[in-house]
Protein backbone atom coordinates (compact mmCIF):
# COMPACT_ATOMS: atom_id res chain seq x y z
CA UNK A 1 0.00 0.00 0.00
CA UNK A 2 2.99 2.46 1.06
CA UNK A 3 4.40 1.85 -2.44
CA UNK A 4 1.49 2.28 -4.50
CA UNK A 5 1.18 5.40 -2.52
CA UNK A 6 4.58 6.69 -3.17
CA UNK A 7 4.54 5.93 -7.16
CA UNK A 8 0.74 7.79 -6.95
CA UNK A 9 2.91 10.72 -5.68
CA UNK A 10 5.87 10.23 -7.34
CA UNK A 11 3.07 10.61 -11.01
CA UNK A 12 1.10 13.50 -9.85
CA UNK A 13 4.80 15.26 -9.26
CA UNK A 14 5.41 14.14 -12.59
CA UNK A 15 2.48 15.51 -14.12
CA UNK A 16 3.07 18.92 -12.29
CA UNK A 17 6.63 19.00 -13.97
CA UNK A 18 4.69 20.02 -17.19
CA UNK A 19 2.64 22.98 -15.28
CA UNK A 20 3.23 26.04 -17.09
CA UNK A 21 1.79 29.72 -15.62
CA UNK A 22 0.39 31.67 -18.97
CA UNK A 23 0.16 35.69 -18.21
CA UNK A 24 -2.30 37.76 -19.99
CA UNK A 25 -1.37 41.43 -20.83
CA UNK A 26 -3.33 44.33 -23.04
CA UNK A 27 -1.87 47.40 -22.93
CA UNK A 28 2.08 48.69 -21.66
CA UNK A 29 1.16 52.07 -20.70
CA UNK A 30 0.51 55.25 -18.38
CA UNK A 31 -2.75 56.71 -20.51
CA UNK A 32 -4.44 53.86 -21.06
CA UNK A 33 -7.31 52.53 -19.14
CA UNK A 34 -6.37 50.66 -15.67
CA UNK A 35 -8.70 48.05 -16.04
CA UNK A 36 -6.69 46.28 -18.84
CA UNK A 37 -3.04 47.89 -18.46
CA UNK A 38 -0.55 48.05 -16.60
CA UNK A 39 2.35 50.63 -16.49
CA UNK A 40 5.98 50.28 -18.40
CA UNK A 41 7.45 50.95 -14.60
CA UNK A 42 4.72 48.13 -13.07
CA UNK A 43 5.97 45.60 -16.22
CA UNK A 44 10.06 46.63 -15.69
CA UNK A 45 9.68 45.34 -12.26
CA UNK A 46 7.37 42.13 -13.29
CA UNK A 47 9.47 40.91 -15.77
CA UNK A 48 12.93 41.76 -13.39
CA UNK A 49 11.31 39.89 -10.91
CA UNK A 50 10.92 36.31 -13.18
CA UNK A 51 14.41 37.15 -14.30
CA UNK A 52 15.83 37.49 -11.11
CA UNK A 53 14.02 34.79 -9.23
CA UNK A 54 15.11 32.29 -11.58
CA UNK A 55 11.86 31.59 -13.65
CA UNK A 56 11.57 30.12 -16.97
CA UNK A 57 9.81 32.02 -19.70
CA UNK A 58 9.33 29.71 -22.59
CA UNK A 59 7.10 30.01 -26.15
CA UNK A 60 3.73 29.33 -25.75
CA UNK A 61 4.09 26.90 -29.09
CA UNK A 62 6.87 25.10 -26.48
CA UNK A 63 4.36 25.03 -23.81
CA UNK A 64 1.27 23.60 -25.54
CA UNK A 65 3.36 20.69 -27.03
CA UNK A 66 4.43 19.94 -23.42
CA UNK A 67 0.79 19.38 -22.59
CA UNK A 68 -0.09 17.65 -25.23
CA UNK A 69 2.23 15.10 -25.52
CA UNK A 70 2.65 15.40 -21.47
CA UNK A 71 6.72 16.46 -21.71
CA UNK A 72 8.08 17.89 -18.45
CA UNK A 73 8.72 21.17 -18.58
CA UNK A 74 11.58 23.19 -16.25
CA UNK A 75 10.00 24.13 -12.72
CA UNK A 76 8.27 27.95 -12.55
CA UNK A 77 7.74 27.91 -16.45
CA UNK A 78 6.14 30.93 -17.57
CA UNK A 79 4.46 32.23 -20.80
CA UNK A 80 3.88 35.39 -21.54
CA UNK A 81 0.99 36.61 -23.86
CA UNK A 82 -0.54 39.75 -25.01
CA UNK A 83 -3.79 40.32 -26.44
CA UNK A 84 -5.25 42.99 -29.25
CA UNK A 85 -2.30 44.60 -30.59
CA UNK A 86 -2.19 47.76 -29.06
CA UNK A 87 1.20 49.90 -29.44
CA UNK A 88 2.69 49.88 -26.52
CA UNK A 89 3.50 46.68 -26.70
CA UNK A 90 5.93 47.05 -29.37
CA UNK A 91 7.52 50.59 -27.87
CA UNK A 92 7.49 50.03 -24.19
CA UNK A 93 7.13 46.06 -23.81
CA UNK A 94 8.84 44.55 -26.53
CA UNK A 95 12.31 46.73 -25.39
CA UNK A 96 11.90 45.72 -21.50
CA UNK A 97 11.28 41.91 -22.84
CA UNK A 98 14.52 42.45 -25.50
CA UNK A 99 16.39 43.07 -22.03
CA UNK A 100 15.68 40.06 -20.64
CA UNK A 101 15.60 37.75 -23.69
CA UNK A 102 12.22 36.93 -23.23
CA UNK A 103 9.79 35.45 -25.38
CA UNK A 104 6.10 36.55 -25.94
CA UNK A 105 3.35 35.74 -28.10
CA UNK A 106 0.66 38.29 -29.75
CA UNK A 107 -2.76 37.68 -30.47
CA UNK A 108 -4.20 40.22 -32.65
CA UNK A 109 -7.33 41.13 -34.99
CA UNK A 110 -7.11 41.87 -38.35
CA UNK A 111 -10.12 44.62 -38.45
CA UNK A 112 -8.40 47.11 -35.77
CA UNK A 113 -5.07 46.58 -37.80
CA UNK A 114 -6.39 47.21 -41.58
CA UNK A 115 -8.94 50.00 -40.75
CA UNK A 116 -5.81 51.76 -38.49
CA UNK A 117 -7.40 52.10 -35.28
CA UNK A 118 -6.11 54.66 -32.62
CA UNK A 119 -3.45 53.00 -30.66
CA UNK A 120 -3.03 49.82 -32.64
CA UNK A 121 -0.06 48.26 -34.59
CA UNK A 122 0.57 48.66 -37.78
CA UNK A 123 1.50 45.17 -39.59
CA UNK A 124 4.78 46.65 -40.38
CA UNK A 125 4.77 47.00 -36.65
CA UNK A 126 3.64 43.51 -36.24
CA UNK A 127 6.11 42.41 -38.99
CA UNK A 128 8.74 43.72 -37.32
CA UNK A 129 8.16 41.90 -33.99
CA UNK A 130 7.34 38.75 -35.39
CA UNK A 131 10.84 38.70 -37.22
CA UNK A 132 12.04 40.01 -33.81
CA UNK A 133 11.04 36.21 -32.42
CA UNK A 134 7.61 37.34 -31.70
CA UNK A 135 4.60 34.61 -31.65
CA UNK A 136 1.94 35.78 -33.62
CA UNK A 137 -1.72 34.48 -32.82
CA UNK A 138 -5.48 34.73 -33.48
CA UNK A 139 -7.72 36.80 -31.68
CA UNK A 140 -10.34 36.50 -34.05
CA UNK A 141 -11.08 39.01 -37.30
CA UNK A 142 -12.50 42.30 -35.20
CA UNK A 143 -12.39 40.98 -31.66
CA UNK A 144 -16.02 39.85 -31.98
CA UNK A 145 -18.11 37.76 -28.84
CA UNK A 146 -17.57 34.24 -30.80
CA UNK A 147 -20.73 32.86 -28.43
CA UNK A 148 -23.12 35.17 -29.49
CA UNK A 149 -25.93 34.42 -32.27
CA UNK A 150 -26.56 37.61 -34.53
CA UNK A 151 -29.93 38.67 -34.31
CA UNK A 152 -32.12 36.50 -37.34
CA UNK A 153 -28.68 34.22 -37.59
CA UNK A 154 -29.62 30.60 -37.60
CA UNK A 155 -27.60 28.48 -35.02
CA UNK A 156 -25.77 26.81 -38.38
CA UNK A 157 -24.99 30.46 -40.08
CA UNK A 158 -23.48 31.49 -36.42
CA UNK A 159 -21.23 28.64 -36.35
CA UNK A 160 -20.63 28.95 -40.15
CA UNK A 161 -19.54 32.98 -39.50
CA UNK A 162 -17.72 31.92 -36.62
CA UNK A 163 -15.28 29.38 -38.43
CA UNK A 164 -14.87 31.50 -41.58
CA UNK A 165 -13.64 34.39 -38.92
CA UNK A 166 -11.50 32.10 -37.35
CA UNK A 167 -9.79 30.56 -40.85
CA UNK A 168 -9.66 34.05 -42.70
CA UNK A 169 -7.65 35.54 -39.80
CA UNK A 170 -5.69 33.10 -39.60
CA UNK A 171 -5.12 33.14 -43.10
CA UNK A 172 -4.08 36.67 -42.93
CA UNK A 173 -1.76 36.55 -40.14
CA UNK A 174 0.22 33.90 -42.41
CA UNK A 175 0.10 36.38 -45.41
CA UNK A 176 1.57 39.40 -42.74
CA UNK A 177 3.91 37.45 -40.93
CA UNK A 178 5.08 33.89 -42.00
CA UNK A 179 3.46 32.56 -39.34
CA UNK A 180 0.03 30.03 -38.38
CA UNK A 181 -0.05 28.61 -34.98
CA UNK A 182 -3.45 27.58 -34.65
CA UNK A 183 -3.85 29.23 -31.71
CA UNK A 184 -6.78 31.30 -30.55
CA UNK A 185 -7.01 33.71 -27.76
CA UNK A 186 -11.25 34.18 -26.89
CA UNK A 187 -12.02 38.05 -27.30
CA UNK A 188 -13.41 38.50 -23.87
CA UNK A 189 -12.55 35.34 -22.87
CA UNK A 190 -15.89 34.49 -24.14
CA UNK A 191 -16.74 31.07 -25.31
CA UNK A 192 -18.99 28.08 -25.23
CA UNK A 193 -18.89 24.20 -26.39
CA UNK A 194 -20.13 25.28 -29.93
CA UNK A 195 -17.07 27.28 -30.48
CA UNK A 196 -14.92 25.28 -28.56
CA UNK A 197 -15.75 22.05 -31.09
CA UNK A 198 -14.68 24.58 -34.12
CA UNK A 199 -11.58 24.81 -32.55
CA UNK A 200 -11.42 20.98 -32.43
CA UNK A 201 -12.35 20.46 -35.79
CA UNK A 202 -9.10 22.72 -36.82
CA UNK A 203 -7.25 21.51 -34.57
CA UNK A 204 -6.84 25.00 -32.80
CA UNK A 205 -5.56 25.37 -29.13
CA UNK A 206 -7.78 28.26 -27.25
CA UNK A 207 -7.16 30.27 -24.54
CA UNK A 208 -9.18 31.98 -22.11
CA UNK A 209 -9.17 34.48 -19.25
CA UNK A 210 -10.14 32.49 -16.53
CA UNK A 211 -7.32 31.70 -13.78
CA UNK A 212 -5.04 29.31 -12.95
CA UNK A 213 -1.84 26.90 -13.93
CA UNK A 214 -2.13 25.29 -17.46
CA UNK A 215 -1.13 21.71 -17.11
CA UNK A 216 -2.13 18.16 -17.48
CA UNK A 217 -5.69 18.46 -16.60
CA UNK A 218 -6.57 21.57 -18.92
CA UNK A 219 -8.54 21.44 -21.22
CA UNK A 220 -6.72 22.53 -24.80
CA UNK A 221 -9.44 24.48 -26.12
CA UNK A 222 -9.76 26.54 -22.85
CA UNK A 223 -6.64 27.10 -21.46
CA UNK A 224 -6.48 29.02 -18.52
CA UNK A 225 -3.88 32.44 -18.48
CA UNK A 226 -3.76 35.03 -15.19
CA UNK A 227 -4.91 38.42 -16.44
CA UNK A 228 -2.28 41.36 -15.03
CA UNK A 229 -3.50 44.76 -15.61
CA UNK A 230 -5.31 47.14 -12.66
CA UNK A 231 -5.91 45.23 -9.45
CA UNK A 232 -4.50 42.08 -10.50
CA UNK A 233 -1.21 44.07 -11.44
CA UNK A 234 0.29 44.09 -7.99
CA UNK A 235 3.56 42.29 -7.64
CA UNK A 236 2.99 41.03 -4.34
CA UNK A 237 0.10 38.91 -5.56
CA UNK A 238 1.22 38.10 -8.21
CA UNK A 239 3.69 36.10 -6.67
CA UNK A 240 1.32 33.73 -5.49
CA UNK A 241 0.15 33.22 -9.17
CA UNK A 242 3.60 32.81 -10.50
CA UNK A 243 3.67 29.72 -8.62
CA UNK A 244 0.49 28.40 -9.02
CA UNK A 245 0.28 24.55 -9.40
CA UNK A 246 -1.98 22.57 -12.35
CA UNK A 247 -5.49 21.63 -10.28
CA UNK A 248 -5.61 17.60 -10.54
CA UNK A 249 -9.02 18.11 -11.44
CA UNK A 250 -9.80 14.66 -13.44
CA UNK A 251 -13.30 15.39 -14.03
CA UNK A 252 -16.01 18.04 -13.78
CA UNK A 253 -20.06 17.74 -14.78
CA UNK A 254 -19.93 21.08 -16.50
CA UNK A 255 -17.68 22.89 -18.58
CA UNK A 256 -19.30 24.81 -20.91
CA UNK A 257 -19.34 28.67 -19.87
CA UNK A 258 -22.70 29.48 -21.06
CA UNK A 259 -25.83 29.70 -18.95
CA UNK A 260 -29.28 29.08 -20.41
CA UNK A 261 -32.17 30.89 -18.69
CA UNK A 262 -32.84 29.31 -14.53
CA UNK A 263 -29.35 28.29 -14.28
CA UNK A 264 -28.09 31.23 -12.90
CA UNK A 265 -26.69 29.36 -9.71
CA UNK A 266 -24.89 26.91 -11.34
CA UNK A 267 -23.56 23.98 -9.30
CA UNK A 268 -20.30 22.60 -10.36
CA UNK A 269 -19.06 19.08 -9.30
CA UNK A 270 -15.43 18.65 -9.22
CA UNK A 271 -13.50 15.39 -9.14
CA UNK A 272 -9.75 15.60 -7.71
CA UNK A 273 -7.12 13.59 -7.44
CA UNK A 274 -5.91 14.59 -3.72
CA UNK A 275 -2.88 12.62 -3.57
CA UNK A 276 -1.16 16.00 -3.13
CA UNK A 277 -4.20 17.66 -1.84
CA UNK A 278 -5.98 18.31 1.81
CA UNK A 279 -9.43 18.47 0.85
CA UNK A 280 -10.44 20.21 4.33
CA UNK A 281 -7.81 22.93 2.63
CA UNK A 282 -9.26 23.41 -0.98
CA UNK A 283 -11.41 26.64 -0.79
CA UNK A 284 -13.77 28.43 -3.04
CA UNK A 285 -14.34 32.04 -4.55
CA UNK A 286 -17.59 33.05 -6.21
CA UNK A 287 -16.82 36.06 -8.16
CA UNK A 288 -18.60 38.62 -6.72
CA UNK A 289 -20.31 36.63 -3.49
CA UNK A 290 -16.30 36.32 -1.79
CA UNK A 291 -14.99 32.99 -0.17
CA UNK A 292 -17.05 29.76 -0.42
CA UNK A 293 -16.29 27.02 1.36
CA UNK A 294 -17.01 23.85 -0.89
CA UNK A 295 -19.18 20.59 -0.22
CA UNK A 296 -17.38 17.46 -0.06
CA UNK A 297 -19.65 14.87 -1.95
CA UNK A 298 -16.94 12.22 -1.38
CA UNK A 299 -13.58 11.97 -0.81
CA UNK A 300 -12.56 12.75 -3.63
CA UNK A 301 -15.49 15.06 -5.48
CA UNK A 302 -16.67 18.44 -4.25
CA UNK A 303 -19.54 21.01 -5.33
CA UNK A 304 -19.41 24.86 -5.43
CA UNK A 305 -22.55 27.00 -5.84
CA UNK A 306 -23.10 30.44 -5.98
CA UNK A 307 -25.54 31.75 -2.84
CA UNK A 308 -27.39 33.98 -5.38
CA UNK A 309 -27.43 34.67 -9.05
CA UNK A 310 -24.97 35.40 -10.80
CA UNK A 311 -25.00 38.79 -12.73
CA UNK A 312 -25.39 38.98 -16.63
CA UNK A 313 -22.02 38.92 -18.32
CA UNK A 314 -18.82 37.16 -17.26
CA UNK A 315 -18.29 35.83 -13.74
CA UNK A 316 -15.98 33.27 -12.40
CA UNK A 317 -15.56 30.29 -9.87
CA UNK A 318 -12.27 30.28 -8.77
CA UNK A 319 -10.79 27.16 -6.53
CA UNK A 320 -7.44 26.80 -4.87
CA UNK A 321 -5.44 24.24 -2.26
CA UNK A 322 -1.98 24.18 -1.33
CA UNK A 323 0.07 21.10 -2.27
CA UNK A 324 1.20 19.06 0.23
CA UNK A 325 4.84 18.27 -1.49
CA UNK A 326 5.99 21.67 -2.97
CA UNK A 327 5.52 25.10 -3.20
CA UNK A 328 2.59 26.85 -4.52
CA UNK A 329 -0.98 26.56 -4.70
CA UNK A 330 -3.12 24.58 -6.91
CA UNK A 331 -5.75 27.03 -8.63
CA UNK A 332 -8.86 26.34 -10.70
CA UNK A 333 -11.20 28.68 -12.30
CA UNK A 334 -14.44 28.08 -14.31
CA UNK A 335 -15.94 31.00 -16.40
CA UNK A 336 -19.40 31.77 -16.78
CA UNK A 337 -21.29 33.82 -19.29
CA UNK A 338 -24.74 34.52 -18.63
CA UNK A 339 -27.59 36.55 -21.04
CA UNK A 340 -29.92 38.82 -19.47
CA UNK A 341 -33.00 37.14 -18.65
CA UNK A 342 -34.83 38.38 -21.46
CA UNK A 343 -31.92 36.43 -23.51
CA UNK A 344 -30.15 39.40 -25.03
CA UNK A 345 -26.80 40.32 -24.02
CA UNK A 346 -25.37 43.15 -21.86
CA UNK A 347 -23.68 45.96 -22.94
CA UNK A 348 -19.49 46.19 -23.18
Amino acid sequence: MLKQSLLGLLWLISLNANAVVILQYHHVSETTPASTSVTPAQFEQQMQYLAENEFTIIPLTEAVNAIKNNTPLADKSIVITFDDGYDSIATAAAPILKKYDFSYTLFVSVEPIEKGYSGMMSWDDINQLAQNGATIANHSWAHEHLNRQLEGESKQQWLERIETNLLDTEAEIKKHTGQSVKMLAYPYGEYNADVEGILKKHNFIGLGQQSGAAGHYSTLTALPRFPVAGPYADLDSLKVKFTSLNMPVVKQNVSDPLLTQGQWRPELIIELDIEDIYPHQVMCFVQGQGAKKPTWLSETEFSIQASANLPAGRSRYNCTAPSKTKSGYYWFSQAWVRPNNDGSWPKE
